[in-house]
């Protein structure tokens, strides 16, 4: 590891944008929820978090996100997200694209943030598409839309959907912009967030991966750092 050239480039980045994913919320114990690990009665993930589930049965994947609730709500930022936060506080151009949605960015002191995915603790009503605050963990008090009566869902991005177009336009754009990408915790994998460290490698920026093993994304970074976010992210400040 060239720490010098790291440290040159943090310290005349112009730009900087960080990506993360779900390992950087695992240093803070919250599991991912799907795969073996994450099945729930019976069910994966992909079986509940899809507009045809909720269509068909919504009370059964609001208890399911309710339990995710009840699990994240114990969780604290780690060392990992509080550097992300500073990271922000030392430059004036920053954004943080994360893929997470629970929350923890913005309990770590995040502003500068785009959610992609979704915020677990938001609601979205499917008839007038107002967006709330909700912290209710039983599935049975999530109550109506306050603007309209509605039915509230989630407001997070469900299998098949497509990412809010204003959402992705802001990722995309500081990709192509930023001189400085920072990519913590993510798999590579899952589009179109895995695309954006190409972008932003295409248009000239430098690249620091961070994880605990190489992923697609190891191969086109200017610098391989293998480890937890929470124990590199710090140093890199």
């Amino acid at each position: 590891m060239d720490v010098t050239k790291i440290k040159y480039r943090l310290k005349n980045a112009r730009y900087i944008v960080v990506l993360t994913g779900a390992g950087i919320s695992a240093e803070s114990g919250i599991p991912t929820f799907r795969g073996e690990d994450g099945l729930w009665k019976h069910y994966r993930a992909e079986e509940l978090a899809t507009p045809e589930a909720f269509e068909k049965n919504p009370e059964l994947v609001w208890e399911w996100y309710c339990w995710r609730r009840a699990i994240i709500s114990k969780a604290s930022p780690n060392s990992g997200h509080i550097a992300i936060a500073e990271l922000e506080n030392r430059y004036n151009n920053f954004l943080l694209i994360t893929q997470n949605v629970d929350g923890l960015h913005r309990i770590a002191g995040n502003k500068r943030l785009v959610e992609i995915h979704g915020n677990i603790w938001e609601t979205r009503c499917v008839k007038c598409g107002a967006v709330e605050q909700n912290y209710e963990l039983n599935f049975k008090n999530i109550g109506t839309c306050n603007s309209c009566g509605g039915q509230k869902r989630p407001n997070v991005v469900w299998f098949g959907e497509s990412i809010p177009h204003a959402n992705l336009e802001m990722a995309y754009s500081a990709a192509g912009s930023c001189d400085l990408m920072i990519v913590a915790g993510t798999s590579g994998i899952v589009q179109p967030a895995a695309s954006l460290p190409f972008i932003a490698k295409q248009s000239g920026a430098f690249i620091i991966d961070i994880n605990i093993e190489p992923t697609p994304i190891s191969a086109i970074a200017d610098v391989f750092l293998k480890g937890k976010c929470g124990e590199i992210l710090p140093g890199l400040l």
